[in-house]
């Protein structure tokens, strides 16, 4: 059987190949955040309006589209979200185990702009001191902004 199963993966070769595999395996969102830090070290926060009361500062969050590299993903949500201009660095947490999805988050440098808050999923945009963080930072986040930097 194990013979059969090798000649039939040989013979279907490349898209058919992908195209087997993906149904086989499990599907996943990623989830990216950035970690937006300005020249002073301050960082960026946003109020998002869809995550639950009394928790809703957070960071530039949002799910990778397909064909989108994880680094354009935050590129493209602080821009979203806040109207900034941010240059992605390393990369600082890689966690999965979730059933659908996994998380991924990025150190970014803001490069240029003013917060201007269009979207209607954000209802404010703030820089803040690592220092002087808000109630109503979700834990993980607050995580995030404390953790060592090498």
């Amino acid at each position: 059987m194990k013979k059969i199963a090798a000649r039939l993966w040989r013979i279907i070769r490349g898209p058919m190949q992908w195209r087997v595999l993906w149904l086989w395996h499990s599907k996943f969102m990623v989830g990216v955040t950035g970690i937006v830090r300005d020249q002073d070290g301050r960082v960026l926060l946003l109020k998002h309006r869809m995550w639950p009361e009394g928790r809703q500062w957070g960071l530039p969050t949002g799910y990778a589209n397909a064909k989108e590299t994880f680094e354009d993903t935050v590129v493209r949500e602080v821009r979203e979200e806040a109207g900034l201009t941010v240059k992605v660095c390393e990369l600082v947490h890689l966690k999965s185990g979730y059933q659908l999805r996994v998380e991924v988050a990025y150190e970014a440098l803001y490069v240029s702009g003013r917060i201007e808050v269009a979207s209607f999923e954000i209802l404010e945009a703030r820089w803040f001191s690592p220092d002087d963080l808000p109630e109503g930072l979700q834990e993980s986040h607050r995580q995030l902004i404390g953790r060592q930097r090498s």
